[in-house]
């Protein structure tokens, strides 16, 4: 499967949508969203790529108005903590602000992706069989980036996204 993964987009809805555009284009059939998504209007773009799957970040203040607005859209929203598993991997995926779920996915080596945003910054790295992707921002980030991943080849390529 090939997974579109973005993070940090603090209700910008032209970086989202060009963030999402360049998803697309690369070939993404799974939208995740991890975390400080900001408000309906983000919601709505992901609603418009399904299958999409979020988790909420530490901006992500009004959470139960979200949780039923996503919901209302057909956005599979896991709360602060998603465990998925797609061409047989495991993946979790929480936002990266949190220690003790950053620890529940890094413990015990029984994911083989953890993706997470927060830090603004992407970056790629293994602890273990663990890869722990951070896609990157599509708000405050000097470059603003996406990340794909493919679970059958265990391929990720990040899209710098242009926001006019």
């Amino acid at each position: 499967m090939v997974i579109g993964i973005l993070s940090d987009t603090h209700d910008r809805p032209s970086a989202t949508a060009a963030g999402l555009a360049a998803l697309r284009e690369a070939g993404a059939t799974l939208f995740i969203h991890c975390g400080d998504i900001g408000g309906e209007e983000i919601l709505e773009l992901l609603a418009d790529n399904h299958p999409a799957v979020c988790v909420w970040g530490n901006t992500d203040v009004d959470r139960v108005e979200l949780s039923r607005y996503a919901a209302k859209l057909g956005i599979d929203c896991r709360g602060e903590f998603a465990d998925l598993e797609f061409d047989g991997k495991k993946i979790a995926v929480t936002h990266g602000d949190d220690v003790r779920l950053m620890q529940r996915a890094t413990g015990g080596q029984q994911y083989d992706y953890l993706l997470h945003g927060h830090t603004h910054v992407a970056r790629d790295w293994r602890l273990g069989r663990l890869r722990i992707i951070n896609p990157g921002a599509l708000y405050r980030a000097a470059k603003k980036t996406v990340a794909i991943l493919d679970t059958r080849t265990d391929a990720v390529k990040y899209l710098t996204v242009e926001v006019g």
